[in-house]
């Protein structure tokens, strides 16, 4: 997977966008920093800091792929068995060898990796003795696999916060990542959670805002996961008032909010 470009106010802005739109958490981000970016003076001709980021798992899979092309090579005996062959023939041979490679790759199959998920859930839900609906969708455009899930128990699979439902989400990228070449990103909801969870967080940054501009005073919010700061951080950017940054360490980071000087 190539590196991809992130710019926001600041480093930690810019790691926080990167989680969000690979949907990882900040220890499985592979990252360097472009630039780190200028306030400039009262605001005037500052400069965004800049990132260039990727999921640190594509790096053990291509370290993986390079190692089996190297056993692939020693393992051919062409030298030593082959010597009373033509000059020719060691070339077709090691045409075959290059090919190789390419016939290891597993291309995206969209009905296997929901027929994967599905079954994987179904193992965990009766394990759970839950009976849960599955809506299973895969997008080959933007490879993103939408999981829906419906049922009479939904709150003891969304869990505090939705960690229970973010776990479900991380555990399923796991089975269907497993032998592809692509990155298949994973949304797992259920009831528009979701959506109602951004809206909440967007009234959460309002009113905090509010308070921070009474009291004069920043506020630290609970500890959120990179999509839930991101929200944050997105809903204040344009704000008159304040500005936000991350501080801590994961799954311990949390968004402060503070005044503007």
């Amino acid at each position: 997977m190539e590196y991809r470009e992130f710019s926001a106010r600041n480093v930690d802005d810019a790691i926080t966008e990167a989680c969000a739109a690979l949907m990882v958490t900040s220890d499985r981000l592979d990252y360097e920093v472009v630039s780190s970016g200028s306030t400039g003076f009262l605001g005037i001709a500052s400069k965004p800091a800049i990132i260039k980021a990727r999921i640190k798992e594509e790096i053990k899979e291509e370290i993986k792929e390079e190692v089996k092309k190297q056993e692939t090579v020693k393992a051919e005996p062409v030298k030593n068995e082959k010597k009373e062959l033509k000059k020719s023939e060691p070339k077709a041979e090691k045409k075959v060898e290059e090919k190789k490679p390419e016939k290891e790759k597993s291309p995206v199959n969209g009905d296997e990796l929901i027929k994967r998920a599905n079954d994987f859930l179904k193992d965990v839900f009766g394990a759970m003795n839950m009976e849960v609906n599955l809506n299973t969708r895969f997008n080959a455009e933007d490879n993103i696999l939408d999981v829906e899930l419906s049922g009479e128990e939904m709150g003891v699979l969304i869990g505090k916060r939705g960690q229970t439902l973010d776990s479900l989400q991380y555990l399923i990228s796991l089975v269907v990542n497993r032998d592809t070449d692509d990155y298949i990103h994973v949304k797992v909801d259920t009831e528009n959670y979701r959506e109602r969870r951004k809206a909440t967080l967007e009234n959460l940054a309002k009113n905090i805002s509010y308070k921070v501009r009474k009291t004069r005073q920043s506020v630290a919010l609970e500890p959120m996961n990179p999509y839930e700061r991101r929200i944050i951080h997105s809903a204040l950017q344009n704000d008159r008032y304040v500005t936000t940054h991350s501080e801590g360490d994961e799954p311990f980071r949390r968004v402060v909010v503070t005044l503007k000087k």
